[in-house]
């Protein structure tokens, strides 16, 4: 007997949206995850006072307006900037590259001067004219010493692999801003809930039943006969048993220390772009709530190769694995009672608010026939 209309598997950002505008609706739903936590990697722990962003710093940023208003309906958003440094062999640079960062590299002052220095860095490759990998890209496009110092090794670490095997369409260009704007983002908003990302969720989830430690494709008969439809925002092929082969994903490793001093490093984010730090930042998490805590909380982040049992974080988009993503697409077209979304479940790097639209969008879509006009168009 279906004793709900919707069975949600992962209680992440998709899911708990999803089943938060199916609840609005008057929809039956149960929300299950094979973790202990609701909230996927956006969930944070609680010490010392401090919001700990358990899977790496989540900055709530976009330019979608009504994205906006949705979460500010749930959650009190912090006002908090993005403006992260990076740290090469002690050096310190602004991010993203902008007038500071070239004040730093060349001791330039004004726009012209640095874009001609551009010019000067990136007439050394001006003979790279079909470049064959991402290092011939990114000398062509920035030149000698942002590539050196900012670029190369922090992408050897995140990727695992030199900049000569990876391909160059991973940097089609970068952006190089010439004022004196350490905004990482541009979007017009950015945020992060205050009492953290665990706020948002359980705002979101609140009503609804939700069972942890929970794996539904050991149970994965019994479940589907619990509902008139299944949301799976878990693993693609893991749901297809891998037929098509295993998607591959670049992880992370994250090693968190209370330090008992009032602020380690003065901002929220540090890269470490130099190859021989075996980390690629530091993350100091009482400073995107602005704290004033007598203690701090830093965490250092670690990419690493993917294995089974890792969390899968970044998608690998190479033609091999397009070509298996593609078949997996297939098959679930073909699925009549399960809908695939997130992440993992339609192998895509999502921001959060791409999560959230895309959530509503399907909410949209599967809710229309019993939803009243006032959901056609999100509050302003």
């Amino acid at each position: 007997m279906e004793a709900y209309d919707f069975l949600i598997v992962g209680a992440g950002l998709f899911g708990a949206v999803f089943a938060h505008e199916a609840r609005k609706q008057g929809k039956r739903c149960l929300v299950i995850d094979r973790r202990n936590h609701t909230g996927g990697n956006i969930h944070c722990q609680f010490m010392e006072g401090i919001h700990v962003h358990q899977y790496g710093a989540h900055i709530f940023h976009t330019n979608n307006r009504e994205v906006w208003n949705y979460v500010n309906q749930l959650v009190e958003m912090v006002p908090f900037v993005n403006s992260p440094l990076a740290n090469y062999h002690g050096e310190l640079y602004n991010l993203p590259f902008n007038m500071n960062t070239f004040h730093q590299l060349w001791g330039v002052n004004t726009p012209q001067e640095a874009v001609e220095e551009l010019e000067r860095q990136r007439e050394r490759y001006a003979h790279i004219t079909h470049p064959a990998n991402f290092e011939e890209q990114a000398l062509k496009l920035c030149g000698h010493d942002i590539y050196t110092k900012l670029i190369k090794g922090y992408t050897e670490k995140q990727w695992g692999r030199s900049t000569q095997e990876l391909p160059a369409a991973i940097i089609r260009r970068v952006p190089l801003r010439m004022t004196y704007d350490n905004n990482y983002f541009n979007d017009t908003y950015q945020g992060i809930p205050r009492g953290g990302y665990n706020s948002l969720t359980d705002a979101l989830l609140n009503g609804i039943e939700v069972r942890l430690n929970t794996n539904y494709l050991e149970q994965r008969n019994a479940f589907n006969a619990l509902a008139r439809k299944v949301v799976f925002t878990g693993q693609i092929d893991s749901y297809f048993d891998y037929r098509a082969g295993h998607l591959e994903y670049r992880s992370l490793h994250f090693e968190t220390e209370l330090l008992h001093t009032d602020n380690y490093q003065g901002n929220a984010v540090v890269n470490y772009t130099a190859a021989d730090v075996p980390y690629t930042r530091i993350i100091e998490h009482k400073h995107f709530e602005h704290g004033q805590q007598p203690v701090t909380v830093i965490t250092r982040e670690y990419p690493k190769a993917y294995r089974t049992g890792d969390e899968p974080y970044y998608p690998v988009n190479d033609s091999r694995n397009n070509a298996i993503v593609k078949q997996y697409q297939e098959l679930a077209a073909r699925q009549s009672k399960t809908i695939f979304g997130g992440r993992l479940g339609q192998y895509a790097y999502f921001d959060m608010d791409d999560t959230i639209e895309a959530a509503l969008l399907l909410a949209r879509k599967e809710l229309t026939s019993s939803m009243p006009a006032a959901f056609h168009s999100y509050p302003h």
